[in-house]
């Protein structure tokens, strides 16, 4: 069984890139194609916002725990499931990387980048009572003017961005803040050809090569925005895309061996458990136990 890829759903929302729905409308499976509670890919961005209610929820194998208050950061092609079983309440925030292209083109905004490879990262942000309301708030504006006839696309961002603006406010500081449009432009376009080449390609130098860097300059790149070189990062993905593949694909050892390229599966073994200090299937034994 592979990975369920969830895409985002451009007609539903005319095209406008960014919707909000209830989290109890995804109780029912009926109305998304897909159990919610299966660990499943994403293809955009998410913010989970929790008003009501408590549990856990698992972004790439690690689980969270979450209550009134918590808003969970969900990257696009992470793989993520929700945890119903204490029936919360809130609101889930999709947006497109479209979307905050249009953002970033019209007004100042922290990029997305892809922090979560350090093992340092935590998506659950916990809101103290006063930043709670206020992001409440800003949810319930920008479900209005969503919902409103001849809806203003303008607004819709300026809303969304006071609202990543205050969020962002709240998080230790993240150094990627220090990048030049230059440096988030390389970087991007390096992460988006680890996603495309990763089994194939492990060497930093071939990377920075395709985005006509040096080694150097992309290191100083990662270093900045995640606090790995491009080597560590290389190798962060490929565990976090290993190990989905282990669990929700349930390949096996020697098909992973074959598809990263490696040379037999003691060797693919001997790579995983450096990286993570278990062998692939101490690593499923923990996380089904």
């Amino acid at each position: 069984m592979a990975i369920p890829n969830i895409g985002f759903n451009h007609h539903k929302t005319n095209q406008a890139e960014l919707e909000i729905i209830e989290l109890s409308n995804l109780y029912t499976r009926s109305m998304i194609g897909h159990d919610p509670q299966v660990p499943h890919r994403v293809s955009f961005f998410m913010l989970v916002y929790i008003e009501l209610g408590e549990g856990e929820h698992m972004v790439d194998f690690n689980h969270y725990r979450f209550g009134p208050g918590s808003l969970i950061f969900v990257q696009r092609e992470q793989v993520h499931s929700f945890d119903f079983s204490g029936q919360p309440q809130g609101k889930v925030i999709l947006f497109t990387q479209a979307f905050l292209d249009k953002v970033h083109a019209n007004m100042r905004l922290p990029n997305y980048t892809p922090t979560h490879l350090n093992q340092q990262h935590n998506p659950i942000l916990q809101l103290d009572s006063t930043h709670h309301a206020r992001s409440h708030i800003l949810i319930d504006q920008i479900q209005t003017e969503i919902n409103t006839p001849a809806s203003e696309p303008l607004i819709v961002m300026y809303l969304f961005s006071a609202l990543a603006l205050l969020l962002h406010r709240l998080r230790p500081a993240l150094s990627h803040d220090n990048l030049s449009a230059e440096q988030s432009s390389k970087l991007a376009r390096f992460f988006s050809l680890m996603q495309q080449h990763v089994q194939q390609v492990r060497d930093a130098n071939w990377y920075a090569g395709k985005i006509h860097t040096t080694y150097k300059t992309l290191n100083q790149i990662c270093k900045l925005a995640t606090g790995l070189t491009a080597k560590q990062m290389i190798d962060a993905y490929t565990i976090v895309e290993i190990k989905r593949r282990l669990v929700v694909s349930k390949n096996t050892t020697q098909q992973l061996a074959n598809d990263f390229g490696f040379e037999d599966s003691s060797n693919f073994v001997k790579y995983f458990k450096n990286q993570t200090e278990l062998t692939p299937s101490q690593f499923i034994k923990h996380h089904l136990s």
